[in-house]
């Protein structure tokens, strides 16, 4: 019987089954890629808020603590968003006409609260809780970055479940004195593995990588 094939039909498949697995792999590659960058993270993107608030003015520059605005960040998973009177507080007697601050004064005036665009929005099934975090020693700018240098709120980290897990797997690698966790300037002195690891266990500091922590 002649031969069906051509000699090189075998050599034709293997640079095509080989050329398939490259092309599959490839094609997981791009897809990680996009998932870790900052089109689908949103990172470093401003939003469209009622007001241009600025960190960088009110904590860089002016030197307000979180827990003025977020005051019930210690005591909830929820950090809180303060209400149009908070902010009148001082706006009552600075820039009290500036057109800027025009939504902020209506808000005051008809008790319609604002709606600011949420930046750090973790999906539905995600439970996060602020106050847990901040009891075992966990600084605002290890997720939220450096606030007091954002003249425009931004996300400063992924949020995804790989960033999260990261930290979970080594909790102690960020723990900082809990004096320090509303400090956007600190930076860990010399020596702070030592130091980490004594606050951590001072903290009850533990590996937390179950599912039921965040999915509930």
């Amino acid at each position: 019987m002649s031969q069906l094939f051509h000699h090189s039909t075998n050599t034709l498949a293997r640079v095509s089954i080989f050329g398939a697995v490259f092309l599959v792999a490839g094609f997981f590659g791009v897809v990680t890629l996009l998932d870790r960058s900052t089109y689908f993270t949103r990172q470093t993107e401003v939003l469209r808020q009622p007001v241009p608030f600025s960190h960088d003015h009110h904590v860089g520059a002016i030197g307000i603590d979180c827990r003025y605005c977020h005051t019930s960040v210690e005591t909830a998973a929820f950090a809180g968003v303060p209400p149009t009177a908070t902010c009148m507080n001082c706006h009552s007697q600075i820039w009290a006409d500036s057109p800027m601050l025009q939504p902020v004064r209506d808000s005051f005036r008809t008790g319609e609260p604002l709606r600011w665009a949420r930046v750090n929005d973790l999906p539905d099934f995600v439970y996060f809780d602020h106050s847990i975090h901040i009891a075992k020693g966990i600084g605002c700018a290890e997720c939220h970055g450096r606030m007091d240098r954002m003249p425009l709120t931004h996300a400063a980290s992924p949020l995804q479940m790989r960033w999260c897990l990261d930290c979970h797997r080594h909790p102690g690698d960020r723990v900082r004195p809990r004096a320090e966790v509303f400090n956007t300037k600190w930076e860990a002195p010399p020596g702070a593995a030592a130091l980490r690891a004594d606050l951590a266990k001072r903290y009850q500091v533990t590996s937390m990588t179950d599912c039921s922590t965040c999915h509930r």
